[in-house]
């Protein structure tokens, strides 16, 4: 008979060991790798609460986070999926430490110069909208653990993307066809504009019609540009994310 929880530590720990987390960025007096590695591991390999809480410490004091600081470090994006996996597949212990540790790492702020990390939705995504794109991505397991599980998935919402699709003039503005990923609220917005290795700012940015909600094609103005400043493949990420706090 298959031991299929063997056989999900072990693929675990191979993805926690493909990546060289000392070489992953971070402040060298708060982020110490080898917290991640060892956390992970035995995060994966926990089938009790004692077991799952050495792992929440390890990765909460100094691995992916540091819960007296209030910090979130780069190691919390790249670490994000594989946590994942473990809620997914681990023990129900071991889940709900990954569910502590990403709700910290959605609501920390990162120290200065260490705030972003490389995606392939950008190149200087600020961590907090990395971990909540890997976040969205579980939608259906996460909505499917009730209460906590849909609170988390509200916290991400929040780190909201836009890709651009298409774009038209609309007197000084654009209106910015594409697709969002998250909860863009009404009102208006500044945003940061990823494209061609470069981030600027957008100073107003508004739903063009009621629908922003995520998985939906949406219809944005962007106030004061002009369309060949949005081109196809563009994305948008809210500009104040990773600034404070969150409540």
């Amino acid at each position: 008979m298959r031991d299929t929880r063997r056989e999900e530590t072990e693929r675990g720990e191979d993805a926690t060991g493909a990546v060289r987390w000392d070489a992953v960025p971070g402040h060298p007096e708060w982020y110490e790798p080898d917290r991640v590695a060892e956390g992970l591991r035995v995060l994966a390999a926990a089938t009790n609460r004692v077991q799952a809480a050495r792992a929440g410490s390890l990765l909460g004091c100094g691995g992916i986070v540091h819960d007296h600081g209030g910090a979130v470090f780069p190691a919390a994006a790249a670490a994000a999926p594989l946590l994942l996996d473990i809620a997914q597949h681990g023990h129900a212990a071991a889940r709900d430490t990954v569910l502590g540790l990403l709700d910290e790492a959605l609501s920390f702020v990162p120290q200065p110069g260490y705030t972003r990390v490389a995606t392939p939705h950008g190149e200087a995504v600020r961590i907090c909208c990395a971990v909540a794109h890997h976040v969205r991505s579980r939608s259906g397991f996460l909505a499917g653990l009730g209460r906590t599980g849909k609170l988390l998935l509200a916290d991400a919402a929040a780190h909201w993307r836009f890709d651009v699709q298409e774009c038209v003039a609309d007197g000084d503005d654009t209106i910015a066809f594409g697709w969002l990923s998250g909860h863009l609220p009404g009102g208006t917005h500044v945003a940061e504009l990823h494209g061609d290795g470069t981030v600027s700012e957008l100073r107003a940015v508004t739903l063009a019609y009621p629908t922003g909600w995520d998985g939906r094609e949406n219809c944005l103005r962007v106030v004061g540009r002009s369309p060949r400043e949005l081109p196809p493949g563009v994305r948008l990420f809210p500009a104040r994310c990773g600034e404070e706090p969150r409540g």
